[in-house]
């Protein structure tokens, strides 16, 4: 992919609570939680506007490292950006346990992409990784900002540290991945497959991080991020059953669907992408499912190659995708073989056959 296709818009900002939530509970009968709610979706807000006068400039390596490359740094519940710098790449382990979660966070996602997929670092030429925590005060989100990871603390209540969960670190930098490769327009059905891509990518990580194979994955997204103050739910998002990551008085329902029957046509959520972005990651779970084994290591492999492969249109459909990930399968695998029945069956499952 040639880099100028990857920059020649500005990134979205992606935070990886999805703003249908956030205005739910900003709606609640709870004033504490309603104003952590609207405080986040304000500062969610001016991110996009800051990006829209930053755009990224590359700068790739002749020799990229097989190592990461990071830096934490603590934003001291400011929301100045990067912040303090608190540890470096092969500095000791910090006391503050989100510094650390974070330090290990990028190194999981720096490790699947290298040496599942050869990819060295977010844009395959050993950018170095960034990530500020303890943004803001009560900040109920994370977000890749185009060079960065930033991450809330959480208000303690709905929702905790941001940086419990490796799939939502391996998200937000997939995000990084995705600009650099096929930068998916983040509305419609392209914004939708450029979450799912995120969701698939945050999943992967963590399944790798624990030598899991695709029957044995949890395939939540944000599992262990829902604070006590949530009756009901176990993560943000499921790609085994999605609409079923959550049940409760505050989030309301999971509006995910899990076929195109479902598909919800919506002008909020950028038209629905964290929303529709159900069906694609449905798909994906049908297909490691079906092959077994280690989903980054065939599914994934699939779906990366699809990624980067070069016609994927930034402005892409599902019914594009699909059709992509076939003619993948076929490419790397042939014709006829399990890859290629496995994916014909699980895009007719969701109503893309």
């Amino acid at each position: 992919m040639d880099a100028s296709r990857a920059h020649h818009r500005h990134p979205a900002i992606c935070g990886v609570v999805p703003p249908h939530v956030l205005d739910r509970i900003a709606r609640s009968e709870d004033p504490d939680r309603a104003a952590a709610a609207r405080h986040t979706l304000e500062l969610d807000a001016s991110h996009r506007d800051r990006r829209q006068l930053s755009p990224l400039l590359a700068a790739p390596r002749a020799t990229p490292p097989d190592t990461p490359q990071r830096t934490i740094y603590d934003a001291q519940h400011r929301t100045r950006l990067p912040g303090k710098k608190v540890r470096a790449e092969g500095a000791d382990a910090s006391k503050d346990a989100s510094v650390n979660r974070a330090y290990a966070g990028l190194g999981a996602t720096f490790d699947l992409y290298l040496k599942a997929f050869g990819r060295h670092s977010i844009d395959d030429a050993g950018l170095p990784l960034d990530a500020t925590v303890h943004y803001g005060r009560l900040y109920n989100n994370a977000f890749w900002d185009g060079s960065q990871m930033v991450f809330g603390d959480g208000d303690g209540d709905l929702f905790l540290d941001f940086t419990v969960s490796v799939d939502v670190i391996g998200h937000e930098l997939t995000h990084g991945v995705t600009q650099y490769t096929a930068n998916l327009e983040y509305r419609g059905q392209s914004g939708a497959l450029n979450e799912s891509m995120s969701d698939v990518f945050g999943s992967l990580i963590k399944q790798y991080s624990l030598d899991q194979a695709a029957a044995d994955a949890d395939w939540l997204i944000g599992a262990g991020l829902l604070g006590p103050g949530v009756d009901s739910g176990q993560a943000l998002r499921s790609m085994k059953a999605p609409g079923t990551a959550y049940e409760d008085d505050v989030l309301g329902k999971d509006p995910q669907p899990s076929t195109m029957e479902g598909y919800v046509r919506t002008s909020s959520d950028n038209g629905g992408v964290h929303i529709n972005s159900g069906i694609p990651n449905h798909a994906f779970y049908l297909v490691a499912s079906e092959l077994g084994g280690k989903a980054w290591e065939r599914a994934g492999q699939i779906w990366y190659d699809t990624l980067t492969g070069g016609e994927l249109a930034a402005d892409a459909q599902f019914t594009d995708f699909a059709r992509l990930t076939v003619a993948a399968a076929v490419a790397r695998y042939g014709e006829g073989g399990s890859e290629h029945q496995a994916l014909q069956k699980a895009w007719s499952a969701v109503g893309l056959g």
